[in-house]
């Protein structure tokens, strides 16, 4: 499979993708918006820098060329809305900290029908907030970037790390037929390539993308770099840009015409179906030969693949498929590791009470057992627990 345009390293991980090619560059007189970014350009000379993965999440939106970001205070997202206060006014851009997550989400709404790259952030239940501004983003073929720093639920649970927001990024959460790509990053450098990503992404498909991070990842610090992306261009046309000189746009969700909804819910089907096609990312991690493969993601990854690690050192034949698109999920390396032969069983590892676990089962369609471990409500598992039940797996 062709490297991803985004860089992930690892001593013994290899990172996949399916992703084609999605420069319009080509395309003469498409027009998109080209990074400025001083304050991240004087930095370009430095060969690292330390950063939390919230604050290098939001850097990387600056990076793709966010020029307008709206949100609202809750823990652990804080960081981000904190950081754009300062960015978009040193590129131009515009920040609005909103009244509520609701009208947050309506705002971003209305500049990306202007054509502007826009975002907004939240945790947990004020995602859920968002939800019908989520659907109406998606009927509207607008593209935006929504970032998900979860913590403890359900209701207002608590501030703790948590991974119990999958079914809601990954079945869409508001109404109607709707989807979005989902990426889960498991380091803070991946929060910055992955928000660069997400941008491009929402572009080129006209549809809203989700970043789903996690409390531990959005506050931990790691050395990450920084690159400037080359600008990709898009075509805008439809933006409500004004309409002197050419004929008037219409950006809408509301459909009332004979058979008009359908044949719109279809041509959204289409893309979506495209989306599973190309852009599929995962990370494998020993499982050429393993007997049990654990399938996690996001900080929980991380921590599985220590376990993982301790597991080859004791002679137990373990290995690890961390999916980095949630949606659409990456079905082809469960279904590779099946028909290798090797595999006994699988793992899933989640901190929650087992949500991806149904996904990783549809994968396998039943040729091997799906077994959960799980760590609910703001719990984090340790390596030494997910190795005991690796090594109970084997036995």
């Amino acid at each position: 499979m062709r490297k991803a345009p985004w860089t992930y390293s690892s001593i013994s991980g290899r990172l996949h993708t399916h992703e084609r090619d999605g420069n319009n560059d080509k395309h003469p007189g498409r027009r998109g918006i080209a990074p400025a970014i001083p304050w991240a350009g004087a930095l370009m000379g430095i060969r690292r820098i330390l950063m939390k993965g919230n604050e290098a999440l939001a850097e990387g939106a600056v990076a793709a060329g966010c020029r307008a970001f709206f949100g609202y205070p809750i823990t652990p997202q804080n960081e981000i809305p904190e950081y754009m206060s300062t960015r978009m006014p040193e590129v131009g851009g515009v920040f609005i900290q909103s009244e509520s997550e609701i009208a947050a989400i309506n705002m971003v709404y209305g500049a990306s029908a202007c054509g502007v790259r826009a975002m907004t952030s939240s945790s947990s239940p004020g995602i859920s907030l968002k939800q019908e501004g989520l659907s109406f983003l998606a009927a509207a073929q607008l593209p935006a970037v929504v970032v998900n720093v979860q913590r403890g639920g359900p209701g207002l649970g608590n501030i703790s790390a948590s991974q119990a927001d999958y079914f809601q990024a990954t079945r869409g959460g508001g109404h109607g037929d709707y989807r979005m790509l989902v990426y889960a990053p498991s380091t803070v450098q991946e929060a910055f390539d992955l928000a660069v990503m997400a941008f491009d992404k929402a572009d080129q498909y006209r549809n809203p993308v989700m970043i789903l991070s996690d409390g531990v990842l959005g506050q931990m610090m790691e050395p990450v770099r920084l690159k400037s992306p080359a600008p990709k261009r898009f075509d805008k046309s439809w933006a409500l840009t004004g309409c002197k000189g050419r004929g008037a746009n219409v950006v809408r969700s509301l459909y009332m015409g004979d058979g008009e909804l359908e044949r719109v819910n279809r041509a959204l089907e289409k893309k979506y179906r495209q989306m599973a096609a190309k852009d599929t990312l995962y990370e494998s991690y020993m499982a050429e030969d393993a007997e049990v493969v654990v399938a996690a993601y996001g900080i929980a990854a991380r921590i599985a693949k220590s376990a993982v690690a301790e597991a080859r050192g004791k002679g137990a034949k373990a290995g690890l498929i961390r999916p980095v698109t949630l949606y659409p999920f990456p079905d082809k390396p469960f279904s590779d590791a099946v028909l290798s032969g090797a595999v006994k069983k699988f793992l899933t590892v989640e901190m929650n009470m087992g949500q991806m676990v149904d996904d990783v089962r549809l994968a396998v369609c039943g040729r091997a057992p799906v077994e959960f471990y799980g760590r609910p409500g703001g719990g984090i598992p340790k390596p030494g627990e997910i190795l005991k039940v690796i090594l109970k797996a084997l036995g």
